[in-house]
């Protein structure tokens, strides 16, 4: 299993701006197979209700060395803050998600069977491990380490087919705005 890899193309204060460019995206996207995945860096315990109301059945986990986790039963509000994560959830979920997390940092990753050929570029289907877009709310970077007022838009690639994400953004009329780095 390898990772993928992950440019910028669109960073925008606008969530409906991102969320047009992300529809878009996927519009050239071979669907079959969709999943999408949540992940939130959660402060407050009204900010996990919300968002643990938003995507029920997440798991979490403490963000700092206490230890605490969904997987030992323990409450995750003495645990705060906490990271949590949403594996295989629907796209029905994706507006309530965004809506829960205020904002705190967050991402979601639509996860889908393949992105087109581009024959002109010498790529075949470009399949699993490296057909993703990514959403970054109130952060710059896969990580959510980086704080932000803004979204930020990503497509994966695989590593050895990087011209693809420059080809990605132009055919929804955007360009590369960062560089390409390996994805979590």
């Amino acid at each position: 299993m390898s990772n993928s890899y992950a440019q910028p193309v669109l960073r925008t204060p606008d969530l409906s701006e991102a969320m047009t460019t992300v529809e878009r995206l996927l519009g050239i996207a071979d669907l079959r197979c969709l999943e999408v995945d949540f992940t939130a860096r959660l402060s407050t315990a009204r900010s996990y209700a919300a968002v643990a109301a938003a995507v029920p059945d997440a798991d979490w986990w403490a963000a700092a060395g206490g230890g605490g986790s969904s997987e030992r039963g323990d409450d995750p509000t003495a645990c705060l803050p906490i990271w949590l994560q949403k594996w295989a959830g629907t796209p029905d979920m994706v507006d309530p998600f965004l809506a829960a997390i205020g904002d705190s940092p967050a991402a979601v990753r639509w996860d889908f069977n393949a992105w087109p050929a581009v024959p002109e570029l010498g790529l075949d289907i470009g399949g699993t491990r490296g057909a993703f877009v990514t959403l970054c709310a109130h952060a710059r970077d896969l990580e959510l380490d980086e704080p932000a007022d803004d979204y930020t838009v990503f497509v994966h690639v695989k590593q050895i087919e990087a011209e693809r994400a420059p080809w990605l953004a132009a055919q929804v009329g955007l360009t590369v705005i960062g560089d390409l780095v390996m994805a979590p």
